[in-house]
C-alpha cells in the first residue's frame, strides 16, 4: 500500500497540466452502452476509477481499444447476454450505477449491485430508481442488487426532489432512447452533466436546455458513434491552485475552464490572492498572508463540495476566523481530526467547521479517509514544517493522476513510498 512522504515549507511555482475530468469521463464511458458503434475518447484520463469502469464495461460486452494516438475507443457490440454489474466491481466506485440507465434504454434490462465508494455519508440511489420507474421501468431491489426491466422506456416528466448529478446523468442516457419526450426538472447543472449531454448530442440524441436545470429530451430509435474530448478536471485544477495558495506560491493550471471554478476564484480574490484567467488557463498567486473567508458548499454553480476539504486546509493558514458549512454530505469532515494532529485549530458544530488561523502546522503521520480528504492532507503537508506521511493514498489515486509528479514539477518535495 502506497503513501506520500512530503517535506513541507516550499512555495509551489510554475505551470501544472490538468488531466481530463474523471467525473465527466465516467458517465460518458457508460454512454457507450447506448450504441453498437465506436465511441472514441481523446486524451482519456488514467485514474483508477477509469480502469474500474473499463473492466465493468468489458463484462457487459464493451470492447476497449487503446489507440496509438492516445485515444480510447469503446464499442458495445454485444446485444444481450449477462447484463450484470457485479458487487466486486461496483463496491469500488459509486459511478458504476450509471450503467443502469443505458442498459435499460438499449437492452430493456439490467442488474446492478448497489454501489460503494468513499465513506463520506449516505448517497442513496433512490432518486435514480424513482426517476427510471417514471419512464416505465419495473425495478426491484433484492439481495443488494437493483434488478430492472423495461421492454421500451417511455418519455415522461421527472422532477428530482433534490439535485442529483448521477441521477440526472442516468436519466439523460435513459431518455435518449426512450419513446417520446422526457422533461427533467431540478436537473443538476454541473459541467460534467453538460459534457455528457454534449456527447449524447454528438451521438444523435436530441437534448434542449443543456447547462440549465430543465432538460428536454426527444427520444430517438438509435444512437451512433462519436469522437469526443471531455472537459478538463475542475477539481484537480482547483486543488493545484489551492496548493499554490497554501504554500504562498504562484501556480498556473492548463487546460482549465475558468467559469467552472468561479465560486472558488471569487473566494481567492476576496482573500487577497492574485487571480488571472484566460480561455484555457487559470493563475493564482499568493505572495502575502491571505484573509479568512467563509464557504458554503452547494450544487453547481455554488462552491463545490469536492473542494471543501482543500479549502479548509487553506483556512488554517489565513488571517482570522473562517467557516466551512457542508450542505451536500453529512459526513465529510473526516479530515478534521488529522488536521488537528498537525496543529490546526478547528471546531466542528454539526455541519459547520470553524477554522481559526493562522496556525503553524507540523508534519505528522496522517490517514486519508476518502478522496478529497486525501488531497486536503497533502496540501496541509505542503505547508507544514517537517515531514508528513499521508497513508491510504489509494483514495487519492481515484481522482488524481500522478499528483506527486505534478507537485514535484512545481517545486514540492513529494515522493510516493511504500507504506
Amino acid at each position: 500500500m502506497d503513501a506520500f512522504r512530503i517535506e513541507g515549507g516550499v512555495p509551489l511555482r510554475g505551470g501544472a497540466a490538468v488531466e481530463t475530468s474523471k467525473n465527466a469521463q465516467l458517465p460518458c464511458m457508460a454512454a457507450a452502452l447506448l450504441t453498437g458503434e465506436p465511441v472514441v475518447f481523446e486524451a482519456p484520463s488514467g485514474h483508477a476509477d477509469i480502469a474500474t469502469m473499463r473492466k465493468l464495461l468489458g463484462g457487459l460486452g464493451v470492447a476497449a481499444v487503446d489507440g496509438a494516438d492516445g485515444t480510447l475507443s469503446l464499442q458495445a457490440t454485444r446485444t444481450g447476454g449477462h447484463l450484470e454489474a457485479p458487487y466486486d466491481l461496483v463496491r469500488k466506485m459509486r459511478a458504476s450505477i450509471l450503467v443502469l440507465g443505458p442498459l435499460l434504454a438499449r437492452f430493456g434490462r439490467g442488474r446492478v449491485s448497489l454501489p460503494g465508494g468513499c465513506a463520506i455519508g449516505a448517497r442513496p440511489v433512490d432518486l435514480h430508481l424513482r426517476a427510471l420507474a417514471a419512464l416505465g421501468a419495473d425495478i426491484r431491489v433484492e439481495h443488494g442488487y437493483v434488478e430492472a426491466t423495461a421492454p421500451r422506456l417511455r418519455g415522461g416528466e421527472v422532477v428530482f426532489d433534490r439535485v442529483t448529478v448521477g441521477g440526472t446523468e442516468n436519466l439523460l442516457m435513459a431518455a435518449a432512447l426512450a419513446e417520446g419526450q422526457t422533461m427533467l426538472r431540478n436537473a443538476a447543472r454541473e459541467p460534467e452533466v453538460a459534457d455528457l449531454a454534449r456527447l449524447l448530442t454528438a451521438m444523435g440524441a436530441r437534448i434542449e436546455g443543456i447547462g440549465t436545470d430543465t432538460l428536454k429530451v426527444e427520444g430517438v430509435r438509435e444512437l451512433g458513434g462519436a469522437r469526443f474530448r471531455c472537459i478538463p478536471d475542475r477539481i484537480v485544477a482547483g486543488t493545484l491552485l489551492l496548493a499554490g495558495a497554501i504554500t504562498g506560491g504562484d501556480v498556473t493550471c492548463r487546460p482549465a475552464v475558468p467559469e467552472h471554478l468561479d465560486a472558488l476564484l471569487v473566494k481567492l480574490r476576496q482573500m487577497g490572492a492574485v487571480v488571472e484567467a484566460g480561455p484555457d488557463w487559470i493563475r493564482v498567486a499568493a505572495a502575502g498572508r491571505l484573509r479568512a473567508m467563509d464557504a458554503l458548499t452547494l450544487p453547481y454553480p455554488g462552491f463545490p463540495t469536492d473542494l471543501q476539504a482543500q479549502f479548509m486546509a487553506l483556512l488554517t493558514q489565513t488571517e482570522g476566523t473562517g467557516t466551512v458549512q457542508e450542505t451536500i454530505f453529512e459526513n465529510r469532515f473526516m479530515h478534521v481530526p488529522e488536521l488537528l494532529r498537525m496543529g490546526a485549530d478547528i471546531r466542528i458544530e454539526g455541519r459547520l467547521a470553524v477554522v481559526q488561523g493562522p496556525r503553524p502546522l507540523t508534519g505528522a503521520p496522517v490517514m486519508a479517509s476518502d478522496l478529497r480528504a486525501s488531497a486536503c492532507l497533502v496540501l496541509a503537508g505542503l505547508c507544514a514544517e517537517g515531514t508528513t506521511t499521508v497513508r491510504r493514498i489509494y483514495h487519492l489515486d481515484r481522482g488524481y493522476e500522478r499528483l506527486e509528479e505534478r507537485l514535484s514539477s512545481l517545486g514540492g518535495r513529494v515522493a510516493r513510498v511504500d507504506a
